[in-house]
């Protein structure tokens, strides 16, 4: 037989049923409803659900068949009209028959010692307790094989599972390693796992973790709702129904298994602990992807929840809340602080919204773990487990669990890591780094004022000089234009300075000069070591008055007399004498 899918709805009056069978004979079906039973068979389907609430028959029933669909609709009327039934949208719990059949003994002898203490569904948890921790040391002298899973009802696993153990879990025995001894490993591990300079990167360089902060998960719209909802209304009986299940998470639940968990007050309360700690690593993770899910996705889960990767078990809530800060601060790709506060804040809307936002998140994590090879051994120990058992839970429990979240108060100081003290030298760098920048920035602009004052005199140097040359130049070319004849008397002074040489040899001048590139640019001839001539009134006239050999310079930046201008000179000179 197969399991059809179905759904289920209410109004004040009536519960209906959608029971979709797309291969069923329409001709041949049975419909069974009585008190809290309701039964259908279309060969090859059948459906039993064991209702929340009584229906009754009286005439008012309806029915109907969509054959483009394939899907039955079904309405019956309720016994106390106006009733609401809880958990409509719990539908592996609704499968379940009321009374389990078992080929055990109906009645057996037991040990008084061995009955378990069962839980009252309606005892309220003083979550605070304080309780003693569980010594670990005498009972496995006496039982080699350590508990865990859901609710520490398993053992003897990973003896068999060698090969997969590295990829799931930190602790490299866990049957035979005792949970203190998981305890002291864990936080080693962690301490040796905690980057300093990670942490600090991401406190001072947090653009994309305010980033993440303002990322709204689907529970917080739902969260407001339901804040909107009881502002006009005291009731808390419609919270469900702002949770829904799609089709996929819905066929989830119709696979699972269902049975039930006999717990003492002890397994219980680690159940509940467990559950808060595995909502906060879901919570993160869900927060950083921004609700995408990636390939990391079942490493960051598994990797923050130390009941999923250390098989830890919990005494009081302060204890997961400081478990959980320090392996953020330690593993993940983002580190920080914020982030630990943020998930704890979404963790306490999911709780507040009920179980079925709680399953919701269940049923996510299993999916998440099912297509990761290594990570769906979690799912046998843990999260299949826990999506049977929360939709047995009562509501009240939950609102009791995130009252009990909301009061714990976490600091820094608090996980052992040191953070304060990191923060605090890292902002006595930064302000030392900051004085030296200005320091060097004040420094650097004063030596350019500097420079750039030298470089303005220097300018103002060049400019005068310059102009004083030219206005050198320009009475020299003056003089020699007015009065030819003393150009002669002229070179004795200050032509001495010029490292071109003007010689009188036996009767003959040649000069010996570097033309300037001034002059050659400006058309001027380049004057060469060659005879200006062995006559003329000129060179007879210094020979006889200077009788010896004189060498005489040109200052710098005059233009070098040539061959033509001297012919000139000798030429307009010789009338007169």
């Amino acid at each position: 037989m197969l399991t059809p899918a179905f759904d289920l709805s209410q109004d004040p009056d009536f519960l209906t049923i959608a029971i979709r069978v797309p291969y069923a004979r329409v001709s041949e079906f049975d419909v069974y409803f009585e008190g809290s039973d309701f039964k259908f068979y279309a060969k090859p389907y059948f459906l039993r659900l064991t209702l929340p609430g009584r229906i009754v028959e009286n005439g008012s029933e309806q029915g109907s068949y969509d054959a483009d669909k394939g899907i039955f609709t079904i309405r019956l009327p309720k016994e106390t009209p106006g009733q609401h039934f809880e958990g409509l949208n719990m539908l592996t719990a609704l499968l379940a028959p009321r009374k389990s059949r078992t080929a055990k003994p109906l009645v057996e002898e037991i040990d008084a010692s061995e009955i378990p203490e069962e839980v009252d569904d309606d005892e309220e948890f003083d979550w605070e307790i304080e309780q003693t921790p569980y010594e670990e040391v005498s009972e496995s002298a006496l039982n080699p094989q350590c508990h865990y899973g859901f609710g520490n009802l398993r053992s003897g696993v990973f003896q068999r599972l060698q090969d997969e153990l590295s990829d799931v879990i930190d602790i490299k025995n866990p049957d035979f390693t005792p949970a203190a001894e998981r305890r002291q490993k864990r936080l080693a591990a962690e301490l040796a796992k905690f980057d300093p300079d990670h942490y600090l990167a991401d406190f001072f360089e947090d653009e994309a973790i305010e980033q993440i902060l303002k990322y709204n998960p689907w529970w917080t719209d739902k969260y407001s709702k339901m804040k909107a909802f009881l502002e006009k209304s005291q009731e808390e009986e419609n919270h469900a129904a702002l949770v829904s299940f799609s089709e996929e998470e819905k066929y989830q639940l119709r696979k699972f298994v269902n049975k039930s968990y006999l717990l003492d007050k002890k397994a219980c309360r680690q159940v509940y602990y467990s559950l808060i700690d595995i909502l906060l690593a879901y919570c993160y993770e869900t927060r950083v992807t921004e609700g995408e899910k990636n390939v990391e996705s079942a490493w960051n889960i598994r990797k923050l929840s130390p009941t999923l990767c250390w098989f830890e078990t919990w005494t009081n809530v302060h204890e997961i809340m400081v478990s959980f800060g320090r392996r953020v601060l330690c593993y993940p790709l983002y580190r920080h602080f914020k982030l630990v506060m943020k998930a704890c804040s979404d963790t306490i809307k999911i709780l507040q919204l009920g179980k079925s936002a709680v399953l919701k998140c269940l049923l996510d994590i299993h999916k998440i773990f099912q297509e990761n090879d290594p990570a769906y051994i979690l799912n046998d120990l843990y999260i299949s487990d826990y999506c049977v058992w929360i939709q047995k839970v009562k509501s009240k429990k939950l609102a009791a669990l995130a009252e009990a979240l909301k009061e714990v108060s976490l600091t820094k100081a608090q996980l052992g890591l040191e953070l304060e003290e990191l923060e605090a030298a890292a902002l006595l760098v930064q302000e030392e780094e900051t004085a030296l920048k200005a320091a060097h920035s004040v420094s650097g602009q004063q030596t350019l004022c500097s420079s750039s004052e030298a470089s303005d005199s220097e300018d103002s140097d060049s400019t005068v000089s310059s102009g004083n040359e030219d206005s050198d130049s320009d009475s020299e070319q003056d003089e020699l234009k007015d009065s030819p004849s003393e150009t002669v008397n002229s070179l004795q002074g200050p032509f001495l300075e010029e490292s071109s040489a003007l010689l009188i040899v036996d009767g003959g001048v040649c000069r010996n000069t570097a033309v300037q590139e001034s002059d050659a640019s400006q058309g001027k001839p380049l004057a060469s070591s060659q005879p200006l001539g062995v006559s003329g009134p000129l060179i007879e006239e210094l020979e006889e008055q200077l009788k010896t050999t004189v060498q005489v310079s040109e200052p710098k930046g005059t233009t070098a007399v040539n061959h033509s201008n001297m012919q000139e000179r000798d030429g307009r000179q010789t009338p007169n004498d």
